[in-house]
């Protein structure tokens, strides 16, 4: 937790809703962190990634996929919702797989994940997952009421097989 504002976890004043930070408050928050983070001090663990987490073996991220990716993980590690908004075309889609691979590989968390994602992107997400960490286990949940029916059986009933699921 920090101080002031209601930024702590847990129940505090000025919150919409159970446990939820308004947009202004997050914004705070992140400005703190990031001010700490500038006089050197290290804020909420303090993660800062100078290269690519191991497991992305299919390419090399640029150096601003990189600051998006340190700022998904400062996302994460302060419990901050975010939006990747950047241009078409920049790489949302390894920065977000690095994300995955990061949490895997750093915080043995593996999942599962859901990937929501336009109908017609859910081919393409799964082959750049296989693409650039093919230890992340993806699987695409798609297709007619039966087809579903199947897939949901198979994995997601007993969350078996897979990492992330990309519907």
């Amino acid at each position: 937790g920090g101080s002031g504002g209601g930024a702590d976890k847990g129940k505090g004043a000025g919150r919409k809703g159970k446990g939820r930070l308004t947009e202004k408050q997050e914004d705070d928050l992140m400005m703190q962190a990031a001010s700490k983070e500038e006089k050197g001090k290290s804020a909420s663990g303090g993660t800062r990634l100078t290269k690519q987490p191991a497991c992305i073996t299919g390419g090399t991220m640029r150096p601003y996929q990189l600051e998006g990716l340190n700022w998904l993980i400062k996302l994460y590690e302060n419990g901050i919702n975010g939006i990747l908004a950047d241009e078409m075309g920049l790489g949302k889609t390894l920065q977000t797989i690095s994300l995955l691979a990061y949490l895997k590989e750093s915080c043995n968390v593996e999942g599962p994940h859901l990937v929501i994602t336009p109908k017609s992107t859910i081919s393409n997400w799964c082959k750049e997952v296989q693409r650039f960490c093919p230890s992340v286990r993806a699987f695409k949940f798609i297709g007619d009421k039966h087809e579903r029916a199947k897939l949901k059986a198979a994995h997601l009933d007993f969350g078996t097989g897979f990492d992330v699921c990309i519907t």
